[in-house]
């Protein structure tokens, strides 16, 4: 037995102290964990337990698309707890409908089926499942440099280091990968445009040669691995290879959607519809847990006289469905996709200018208030200071420096093995990217001394 504790009595340093005890840091060696107490956020910014603000430059997980402690949003979780907190998912409810109707009027058109999970993961393991048992096929296609959850099926389907202890995931889970799309250092050694975008050939090679597809998984723009962006022919393409082999198409917009890139979604920057989307983060703004895996009207007439076999508890949580329509009303009322495209060229002016100014940086490359910054050791030969292999040894991380340095200065930055991903509330302001690009600047300087 362990002496009780009461969290209320324990000053910062012992509340992340009890944290680190008490609880797991997830991607991470664990000695190297102390979670800093955050007490407080508001707007773009969050406050710890010493009442030191810093700038969340990364929207916490690239979620926060509203900014912290919105008014509308807040008083609708309370408001729905007072109507409805719990009902199972055989009922209807208000909230259910509302949210339905809502999702009709802004999600890519042709996407007329719901179902509503907790997390981004949980909505594409919904989104495997549908287009096995639609198809009657077992492969899916992924591709590396992805991440699309941490549960079985959806770390089976992630390309980047953190399936490795799961192996042999892949192979149990029937998933296959192809090559990322990345015209920066190119996985198969081409160069756009004259390569005629042959990282979407491979992938119609792939399906040619492998038996039983049922369908591939994409992120329209990888999101933690590198903000990578197709050339604008790849996704017209892709779907023409899917239609023609009869080849469902998953875009995995969990961190993509809802304004992030400039459009609702997207794969609006492309006209292409998918036959599923799966989301969730920026659709509650992160405030409650809730995903969503969204599917055709032909996807899902094929369930009414046979058994839809997939479920949760919490499907369909009322306190869940409720502040999500409120979330989309207020990005409606406060414009904010359309403020992150038009504040697109101002953050890639100001990160275009750190790259003249810094050695290390190799590529910035980004859509809406979506970017990245590539750091490299040579930037002919485009090497990177660390490696995969490196992050899942626990080696020391140029990017980890800099972001430490970043957040002791007052501005939290999320940091990937060799890049940084810029991706601030929607509702950010001029001044306050200004100020997270100037202590950016001022770090850069660790990883410009390591250059060769």
């Amino acid at each position: 037995m362990t002496d009780t504790v009461d969290p209320s009595h324990l000053s910062a340093d012992e509340i992340s102290n009890f944290t680190r005890q008490t609880n797991y840091g997830t991607w991470r060696v664990q000695k190297t964990w102390k979670p800093l107490y955050i007490a407080d956020a508001e707007g773009c910014w969050i406050t710890d337990g010493a009442g030191k603000r810093y700038l969340d430059f990364s929207s916490q997980l690239m979620c926060v698309n509203l900014g912290h402690k919105n008014r509308a949003v807040v008083e609708s979780i309370a408001q729905q707890a007072r109507d409805l907190a719990f009902v199972g998912p055989v009922y209807a409810t208000e909230a259910r409908a509302r949210l339905s109707a809502k999702l009709l009027e802004v999600l890519p058109s042709g996407l007329e089926k719901f179902f509503f999970a907790t997390s981004g993961t949980e909505a594409n393991e919904a989104a495997f499942k549908i287009a096995r048992m639609v198809t009657g096929k077992n492969k899916i296609i992924s591709r590396y440099r992805s991440y699309h959850g941490s549960t079985a099926g959806s770390i089976a389907a992630t390309g980047d280091p953190r399936r490795w202890a799961m192996e042999p995931a892949g192979k149990i889970h029937n998933v296959v990968f192809a090559p990322e799309t990345n015209c920066y250092k190119c996985p198969i050694g081409h160069t756009y445009p004259g390569c005629n975008v042959a990282c979407v050939d491979y992938i119609e090679h792939m399906i040619e040669n492998e038996s039983d597809v049922a369908a591939i998984i994409v992120e329209p723009v990888v999101g933690t691995n590198g903000v990578l962006i197709p050339p604008p022919e790849y996704f017209p393409r892709l779907r023409e290879i899917c239609d023609r082999h009869g080849v469902l198409m998953i875009a995995d917009e969990v961190m993509t959607g809802w304004g992030r890139t400039g459009k609702w979604f997207a794969v609006d920057h492309w006209g292409v519809k998918p036959d599923i989307l799966v989301t969730a983060k920026g659709i509650t703004s992160a405030y409650v847990p809730l995903g969503l895996c969204a599917t055709t009207k032909e996807l899902a007439d094929h369930f009414e006289d046979r058994y839809f076999s997939h479920g949760h508890t919490y499907e369909a949580h009322p306190i869940t469905l409720g502040p999500a329509t409120t979330t989309i009303e207020e990005m409606q009322r406060l414009k904010v996709v359309e403020r992150a495209a038009e504040l697109e060229p101002y953050v890639r002016q100001k990160l275009e200018a750190l790259k003249e100014k810094h050695l290390s940086i190799g590529d910035v490359r980004g859509l809406g208030l979506f970017f990245a910054v590539e750091l490299v050791k040579n930037r002919t030969t485009k090497q990177p200071f660390n490696t995969m292999r490196d992050k899942v040894e626990g080696r020391p991380m140029v990017v980890d420096q800099i972001a430490s340095k970043m957040m002791a200065d007052g501005v939290a930055q999320q940091s990937w093995i060799s890049h940084f991903v810029i991706a601030p509330p929607l509702i950010v302001t001029k001044e306050e990217i200004d100020l997270g690009v100037d202590v950016f600047d001022r770090h850069l300087g660790i990883a410009d001394a390591l250059v060769e």
